[in-house]
């Protein structure tokens, strides 16, 4: 399985116009984060999770070819506004993008991208499938995927583990009982915006406590914004085999 971080950023952690912060003018492209984004490559399948703004250039500059799914953890645009952009794979591959979300954000793709499915199909509108999906594992084609309940403030939103591979971002509570399910895992990839506390993201301390729960092998940090710091600077810091997660970064379990 490989994994590629198609962006570890927030919408207040891109780089901004007229912002002079050190992040921001920072030379080194780790500190350059597009919006969260993940990339998930096995047995010859490629699953993207989240399709934020920033879809259409993390595709482009990372050669994504196909897509055979994407998977919604919840209706925030950051994490949706994207999916207009998947028209060039229908395209080229002459079929509709199979589209995994719950309920509720179901709904809110819906009024988001109403044209998609309305009544009249106008020429060329992007075509997806809808899979409602629920708080139990499912699988598509043939991988198993548990997704993993977590609150963000007080929207419920997935995690998604992919075999030993464990996905979460844009939370700020697990409960024990779903902590439960990323336990055993290689690699942990959790949210964490910033040094100090935030009402609806764990902070960089409350997701190494996650870590530390769960235990995985290696944990790496995403959705970060510009308050949480230089990546190398952050980065020294860390405990062992924990590492904040970069823009690009491919990984192999």
């Amino acid at each position: 399985m490989k994994i590629t971080f198609l962006g570890t950023g927030t919408s207040g952690g891109v780089p901004m116009i007229g912002c002079k912060c050190n992040v921001c003018k920072s030379a080194n492209p780790k500190d350059n984060r597009l919006r969260t984004s993940v990339l998930v490559e096995d047995a010859g399948h490629t699953f993207v999770v989240d399709s934020g703004p920033d879809f259409r250039q993390q595709m482009l500059r990372n050669d994504v070819q196909n897509i055979d799914a994407i998977l919604f953890t919840h209706e925030h645009k950051d994490h949706i506004a994207g999916l207009d952009d998947i028209r060039p794979y229908n395209y080229i591959h002459k079929k509709a993008i199979d589209v995994y979300a719950e309920s509720r954000v179901i709904n809110a793709l819906k009024r988001e991208f109403a044209y998609i499915f309305s009544m009249y199909k106008y020429p060329g509108i992007p075509k997806i499938v809808l899979h409602e999906i629920q708080n139990r594992e499912f699988t598509i084609l043939g991988h198993k995927i548990i997704p993993i309940r977590a609150l963000h403030m007080d929207l419920p939103v997935f995690g998604f583990r992919f075999g030993d591979f464990t996905y979460m971002t844009d939370a700020n509570f697990i409960a024990d009982e779903d902590l439960e399910l990323m336990k055993g895992t290689k690699i942990l990839v959790i949210n964490a915006l910033r040094n100090e506390s935030h009402p609806s993201h764990f902070s960089l301390n409350e997701a190494i406590e996650i870590s530390y729960r769960a235990n995985p092998e290696k944990t790496y940090f995403t959705h970060m914004s510009h308050q949480i710091g230089l990546h190398d600077d952050v980065n020294i810091k860390l405990p062992a085999n924990m590492f904040l997660a970069y823009d690009n970064q491919q990984i192999e379990i």
